[in-house]
């Protein structure tokens, strides 16, 4: 599993001028089984996604291909972590430990 969290790095007004572009990118990784949950930190400088399903490289090219990347106007820091422990709507998500 995957914590994707965006830095804005531009203007917000420039944010929003891509936000259409982002939602439909963020509704085809959802369409796509990826993404696992998303939204705005608060305060209000970037994002946080959680994804699955793929390796490191995949979702490197999936966060290299949001519109908010592709125009320079966030960040993205990507941390890989083993999902071992989830709330029961999540099992699907669980991860055992690499041996």
């Amino acid at each position: 599993m995957f914590v994707l969290e965006l830095t804005y790095t531009a203007p917000v007004e420039r944010v929003d001028a891509l936000l259409d572009a982002h939602i439909e990118w963020l509704d085809a990784q959802y369409a796509a089984g990826v993404f696992v949950a998303s939204g705005r930190k608060n305060p209000r400088d970037g994002g946080v996604i959680l994804a699955a399903g793929v390796d490191r490289t995949e979702i490197e090219k999936i966060a290299a291909a949001d519109p908010f990347s592709v125009e320079g106007v966030c960040v993205y820091r990507i941390t890989e972590f083993y999902a071992t422990k989830t709330a029961d709507g999540l099992a699907a998500y669980r991860e055992q430990l690499p041996s």
